[in-house]
């Protein structure tokens, strides 16, 4: 019996509530039992669309034929009620619910956020590639899903890991249940873990690697699961920038109910996409840019070939040093272009790597909302959105380019500025809007060089 679907087509869970004379918690519990007590099927059978075999099939088969085998198959331990397990590379086996789509088993970097709201933008955020998200905040798919709150077309996320079972959309903007997108994207989610004590050990010990399996069939190999964790190479040294860049496009949408005026000059700009969200495009645009979008690989005589009064460098996934081998001579050309340069999460490691720094994987990386950052020249404390597990090395930095905003969570760099190029950036996320606009000031002031340079006719 698929739970999930036999709602949908009641119409959700308020109206399968109402035909059946029960509560909302009442539909809870049988999401998470996974069934529909018999006397209520009479109800459901008068809803167009369901029946008797939707009720029953699964439940006389499938998983009779599921607990028989759980039974007798020690290498499939799964515990009554759950029927999806989060294997960790140290051999912690958590197990609980699944939701969205089946898979025998996603792995990759285990990772936590720490937003309370946000998780559909969170997990489409092309940053977040090759990584399995963790939410801190227990209430995860409490408004569904939306056609406008996607950060690119495709879930980038590997899959997502909550505390509560989920529950019924809540909300007017919602266009479809959260379980229900995860399938749309291929993508599944496990419900019932102790998210605290996973945020506790990343915390502790660092990014661990690990495996998200949600059988179809409902047999869970451990065993196997572990060893396939343990073979996992981990995000050092690997690039994952090419997988989520998109093809060269223009951007012309700006932000949503934006009250700034629409500016006549308009500013030139090349965004480099190396897993842009789509926020920080129609930041650009909102502040006076016509952008043109880049993909990942292309080149400084690309670039500069559409006469760019400016270039942005974008957030994306991997380990900068991977990437910037493509990446950063691409950037150094324009630099020597000397055209402006403003660059974000990845962008600016990248930035950093062109103007002679190095970077490093973080202890532990910086991921959701509430995270004071402090610009350094004028004192003033910006709350700001982050999401990323690599950091600039201020140590290897040379003696023109300047620290313009550090962490104040653990001290690490969250900006630099060039002293001898119109070339700036930030590891935070300044379009993501925490504050709820602390940061916006950055766009303008990459547009303000932009017009400092025209009107000096540079």
């Amino acid at each position: 019996m698929d739970i999930d679907r036999i709602i949908e087509k009641a119409g959700g869970a308020d109206e399968i509530a109402a035909l059946a004379g029960v509560g909302l918690e009442a539909v809870r519990k049988w999401r998470q039992s996974r069934m529909v007590p018999t006397k209520h099927w009479p109800a459901l059978l008068r809803v167009p669309g369901i029946a008797l075999q939707d009720l029953t099939a699964d439940l006389t088969t499938t998983e009779t034929q599921q607990e028989q085998e759980r039974e007798t198959d020690v290498s499939n331990p799964c515990p009554p009620g759950a029927n999806a397990a989060l294997v960790l590379a140290d051999g912690t086996v958590l197990w609980g619910r699944g939701f969205g789509a089946h898979t025998d088993g996603a792995v990759g970097e285990l990772c936590f956020s720490t937003g309370m709201t946000g998780y559909q933008e969170t997990l489409t955020d092309p940053s977040f590639a090759g990584q399995i998200v963790t939410f801190t905040f227990p209430h995860i798919g409490n408004v569904g899903t939306n056609a406008d709150d996607n950060e690119a077309p495709k879930m980038a996320a590997l899959g997502a890991v909550v505390k509560e079972d989920i529950t019924a959309p809540a909300s007017w903007r919602s266009h479809e249940p959260f379980a229900a997108w995860l399938r749309d994207h291929g993508r599944a989610g496990i419900s019932g873990i102790d998210t605290r004590a996973i945020t506790r050990t990343l915390r502790d010990n660092g990014p661990q690697t690990a495996i998200l399996a949600f059988p179809e069939n409902g047999r869970i190999d451990t065993d196997s699961l572990l060893n396939r964790a343990r073979q996992w190479p981990g995000l050092e040294g690997m690039d994952l920038a090419k997988e989520v860049t998109r093809p060269k496009r223009v951007w012309t949408e700006g932000v949503w109910h934006s009250t700034k005026p629409v500016r006549e000059n308009r500013r030139r700009v090349v965004a480099m996409d190396y897993g842009a969200k789509d926020n920080i495009l129609r930041c650009l645009v909102t502040a006076g840019c016509d952008v043109t979008v880049l993909p990942a690989t292309a080149t400084a005589e690309e670039i500069l070939e559409l006469k760019p009064e400016g270039v942005f460098l974008s957030n994306g996934p991997g380990d900068p040093a991977a990437t910037g081998t493509y990446a950063v001579p691409a950037i150094r050309k324009v630099l020597d272009a000397n055209v402006p340069i403003f660059g974000i999460c990845l962008g600016h490691q990248l930035l950093a790597q062109a103007l002679g720094g190095k970077t490093y994987k973080l202890e532990r990386g910086h991921r959701g909302a509430n995270q004071p950052v402090k610009d350094v020249e004028t004192g003033r404390v910006e709350i700001t959105s982050q999401n990323h597990g690599f950091a600039v090395d201020e140590k290897s930095l040379p003696a023109d380019v300047k620290v313009t905003h550090v962490s104040l969570f653990d001290g690490s760099n969250e900006g630099i500025a060039s002293t001898t190029k119109d070339a700036f950036s930030v590891q935070y996320h300044p379009e993501a809007s925490p504050g709820p606009s602390d940061s916006f000031y950055l766009f303008e002031r990459f547009v303000a060089v932009m017009d400092r340079r025209a009107k000096a006719g540079a």
